[in-house]
């Protein structure tokens, strides 16, 4: 009967120790891929729309051009976060995050993009602050 309980304490921790949040398309996408799909000069924004749905962000320049900006960052709890005492003091999460953003001209066709994808750490608790 224990060892029933560790088993479902153990499982919930492992379900709550990751996080994925921003735009699901991005998730099995790299640099590459990006670039087989986006041609400038010739891809619109309904093809875009299509292909990655819509994005989590939309801005403007100073010109008048449209931003589309689509963002998915994957965290994993740090092993410290399920040591009682110890994650007070030293808590954290590490994952990675991608993001993709499209300058369209005019016209409505993709004048620029760039898609990158970087490490992140997030730090908590009383020794990292």
């Amino acid at each position: 009967m224990i060892f029933a309980y560790i088993s479902i304490i153990f499982i919930m921790l492992i379900a709550q120790g990751c996080a994925t949040v921003g735009n699901d398309s991005l998730r099995e996408e790299s640099e590459s891929s990006v670039n087989a799909k986006l041609t400038v000069g010739k891809t619109t924004k309904a093809e875009v729309k299509d292909m990655f749905g819509s994005p989590i962000q939309t801005s403007y320049t100073d010109g008048g051009l449209e931003i589309w900006k689509y963002v998915l960052s994957k965290m994993s709890a740090d092993a410290t976060n399920f040591i009682p005492i110890v994650n007070i003091f030293a808590a954290g999460s590490s994952g990675t995050k991608k993001e993709l953003t499209i300058l369209f001209d005019g016209n409505g066709v993709v004048k620029k993009y760039n898609m990158s994808e970087s490490p992140i750490k997030v730090r908590g608790g009383i020794l990292n602050q």
